[in-house]
Order: structure tokens, then C-alpha cells, then sequence
């Protein structure tokens, strides 16, 4: 396995499950110095442990990133531990699978709290460290926000907005020296799927929006992309979404 994180800090999202703790492995056998951050304080303790017996040094961070004050301490934890950020790996993420006229404000606040709101505070108390360390950042997009997706309407908005924003970081960041970049994952299977319930008198046929054209494959897939955007083989890459869906919207 190649060392391409040796002497980085990334501080990662999510990283209690599915794609943020497979992304927090991978990065860990790459040589990675890790701050990893979750509300669920039990699948942190896992993933912290696995990379640990990697040989990575780790720090846990148990945290709300929908909360202003809670990304706060975040980001000051981690400075304060290893003295710098180098990348920063917004992945975690929360989605519901609802009839669009029974979602509820409550159903879209939590949401875009959580997925839109939450990774603009991580990249906005993260990028004065970004900048003094010429790091980057990997938001988490998702295939729902490049094309109809049914059922997913909060969801699909949230990934839409860290698209744009995404692009816009990378734009008014690039020439200073920090790159921005965005993985749209599609027909993943992790834990977040099981949130997945075919509405009461939804058209089954829809479903063919959200499948692959080969198979689901597991998060794993989406670790390798993080990686090397995070990383300095993607030097030259700015701005860009990088689709990893099986085909689902060839």
C-alpha cells in the first residue's frame, strides 16, 4: 500500500460507518495522521480501533457538525492535538427515502442541517488551517444531486448545495492554494441504505433511476476516490466531481 498521507493530518466525518469508516482505513494504511469525527460514539470506537491497529495515530472526536459550536471544538481539538489540517474529508451525511408531499420542514432541516450545513462550517473553520498547510478538501456529493432521483428530495437538495459550494471554494481558494473537490457516490451499499423503504403506493419502476449498470459495490470503492483526490497525485485536480456510480447515469 502506497504511504501518500505519511506525515498528513486529515480530519474525516462520519467516520462510525460505510463509506466515512472504510475512507478512515484506507487513509490510515496510507500513512495518514487522523482526527475522526462522529456522533455515534460506539462505531467511532470501532473505526478508531481498526486504524489504530493499522499503525495510525488517531485521535477520536465524538461531535454534532450541524452545530456551530461543536465544529468549533472540532477543529480546535485537532490543531491543538497535531498542530495542523492538512485534508479535510467531509463525508458524514444523513438521507430518508419519503414521498416528497409528506416530507415534513422537520424532515428538511435535519437534513440539509446535517449534510449542507454541516460541511460548510467544517470548510469554513477548517480553511484558515487549510491555507497556512496548502491542503485541500473532499466533500461528499452524491449521484442524487446530478440527476432525477425519486424520493429523496431533502437529500438530493443537500448534495446539490455542497456541489455548488464545492465548486465555488475551489474557485475562490485555487490561486491561494487550496483545492476543493467533490466524489458523487451511486449504488453503494452501506449503512445508509437502510433507510430505504419504497413509499406506500410508489412506482416500483423508478427504481431503475438508482441502479447500477454492472452491481452495488461496497464503500471501499468511494475510499479509493477520497484518497487519491485528498491526496498529491490529484494536484492538478480543482473543482471537479468525480461520479463513482457503476454507470447509474451514463
Amino acid at each position: 500500500m502506497m504511504e501518500r498521507f505519511a506525515n498528513k493530518v486529515v480530519l474525516l466525518t462520519g467516520a462510525a460507518s460505510g463509506i466515512g469508516r472504510a475512507t478512515a482505513e484506507r487513509l490510515a494504511l496510507e500513512g495518514a495522521t487522523l482526527a475522526l469525527v462522529d456522533i455515534n460514539a460506539d462505531g467511532l470506537d470501532q473505526t478508531v480501533q481498526t486504524c489504530r491497529d493499522s499503525g495510525a495515530e488517531v485521535l477520536s472526536l465524538v461531535g454534532d457538525i450541524s452545530s456551530e459550536s461543536s465544529v468549533a471544538e472540532i477543529i480546535e481539538s485537532t490543531v491543538n492535538e497535531f498542530g495542523r489540517i492538512d485534508v479535510l474529508c467531509n463525508i458524514a451525511g444523513i438521507l430518508q427515502f419519503k414521498d416528497f408531499r409528506l416530507t415534513t420542514l422537520d424532515d428538511w432541516n435535519k437534513i440539509i442541517g446535517v449534510n449542507l450545513t454541516g460541511t460548510f462550517l467544517m470548510c469554513r473553520d477548517a480553511l484558515p488551517h487549510l491555507l497556512e498547510s496548502q491542503g485541500n478538501i473532499v466533500n461528499m456529493s452524491s449521484t442524487a444531486s446530478l440527476g432525477g432521483h425519486p424520493w429523496t428530495a431533502p437529500y438530493s437538495a443537500s448534495k446539490g448545495g455542497i456541489q455548488a459550494m464545492s465548486l465555488g471554494i475551489a474557485v475562490e481558494f485555487g490561486k491561494m492554494g487550496v483545492r476543493c473537490n467533490c466524489v458523487a457516490p451511486g449504488s453503494i451499499l452501506t449503512p445508509i441504505q437502510d433507510a430505504f423503504e419504497l413509499p406506500e403506493g410508489a412506482d416500483p419502476k423508478l427504481l431503475h433511476r438508482i441502479m447500477p449498470l454492472d452491481k452495488m459495490r461496497g464503500p471501499e470503492q468511494i475510499a479509493s476516490a477520497v484518497a487519491y483526490l485528498g491526496s498529491d497525485d490529484a494536484a492538478h485536480v480543482n473543482g471537479t466531481v468525480l461520479k463513482v456510480d457503476g454507470g447509474t447515469l451514463a
